[in-house]
């Protein structure tokens, strides 16, 4: 039984191979996945969701002026200028989206395989096959929820969910969605608080019972920000909490470890050479949690160690005490 995507993919190619317009008949018998024993007003429901969604996926699905019920394919309005990929590029890309597709963490299954189809004819045989894990905390429900909150971001709808933050502690939010992101195995979403009119990031991973506001679905709830960029959003561990906890941090990367300091900062912060030459990098970065940040110094070291503030230093000396106490 072919379902609902494949159906799509199967009428957006008819029509794209149409020479003229077709009539609704002519789809029902030709286009692969409208059921034989389906009646007549089933049928209609079926065509005209479908051409509703083509048309949310960027299709421009027009009715013939001069016959009614024939429809046609403005392929100038629906296709970007083509790319041409080579068997072994086209091969690379499926093999790449299928392991996405197998992966359940990945939130666009759908959208994914329509895209999939456009390059089916480019390939030239092969078997290739590759795995993908985007997200590492359960991700087939972080899979699930990031594709709602997705869907909420894109029509301007409102989220409410529960949400356990780095401290343990729980409460319920309302929340204008404008976008979401990967990071590091973890999903976040970007939106503004309502009660707290103030925009945060969220981790997936810590949200309950997420709900999309039903009502008035065709209506968005918000405006999205003008310029909005969910990339800017991108940050490390350390750089995500309150307002009210931010500090400058200043961290020093050895002259052996220099070579580390680019890849590690992620353009966050400003790196400085060490005024005394000796080959060592300043790193100045904004941080908001200074267990995070002690944290990940730790991870990355050796060869980086917190210059400021000064009682991380002093906190980290005597952790680091403790260990070789602990551990001879």
């Amino acid at each position: 039984m072919v379902d609902a995507v494949e159906r799509l993919v199967n009428l957006a190619f008819y029509l794209a191979a149409a020479a003229e317009p077709v009539s609704a008949e002519r789809i029902r018998v030709d286009v692969t996945g409208y059921p034989a024993e389906q009646d007549e007003d089933a049928f209609k429901r079926m065509f005209e969701r479908d051409k509703e969604l083509l048309r949310e996926a960027g299709f421009t699905i027009l009715t013939d002026a001069e016959n009614e019920g024939y429809y046609r394919l403005d392929r100038a309005a629906s296709f970007s200028e083509g790319i041409d990929l080579t068997p072994e590029q086209a091969a690379a890309v499926r093999v790449a989206g299928t392991a996405m597709l197998a992966d359940p963490s990945f939130p666009f299954p759908d959208e994914l395989r329509l895209a999939l189809a456009k390059i089916a004819s480019a390939l030239d045989g092969g078997s290739a096959t590759a795995t993908a894990r985007l997200a590492d905390e359960d991700p087939q429900r972080q899979g699930a929820v990031v594709a709602d909150l997705a869907a909420a971001a894109e029509t301007c709808k409102r989220v409410t969910f529960g949400y356990t933050n780095s401290y343990g502690e729980s409460a319920p939010h309302e929340v204008e969605p404008y976008g979401v992101f990967l990071h590091d195995g973890r999903w976040y979403l970007v939106g503004r608080d309502i009660a707290k009119d103030d925009v945060r990031t969220y981790t997936v991973a810590r949200m309950a019972e997420t709900t999309t506001n039903a009502a008035r679905p065709k209506s968005p709830d918000f405006a999205r920000p003008e310029g909005f960029d969910v990339r800017s959003y991108l940050r490390l561990p350390f750089q995500y909490g309150p307002d009210s906890a931010r500090f400058e941090a200043v961290l020093r990367f050895s002259a052996d470890a220099a070579w580390r300091a680019g890849s590690l900062a992620a353009g966050q912060g400003s790196l400085a050479p060490d005024p005394d030459g000796d080959g060592s990098v300043f790193w100045t970065v904004e941080a908001r949690s200074r267990e995070r940040l002690l944290r990940f110094a730790l991870e990355n070291g050796p060869g980086m160690r917190v210059v400021e503030p000064a009682d991380l230093t002093e906190q980290l000396a005597r952790g680091l005490e403790e260990v070789v106490r602990l551990h001879g």
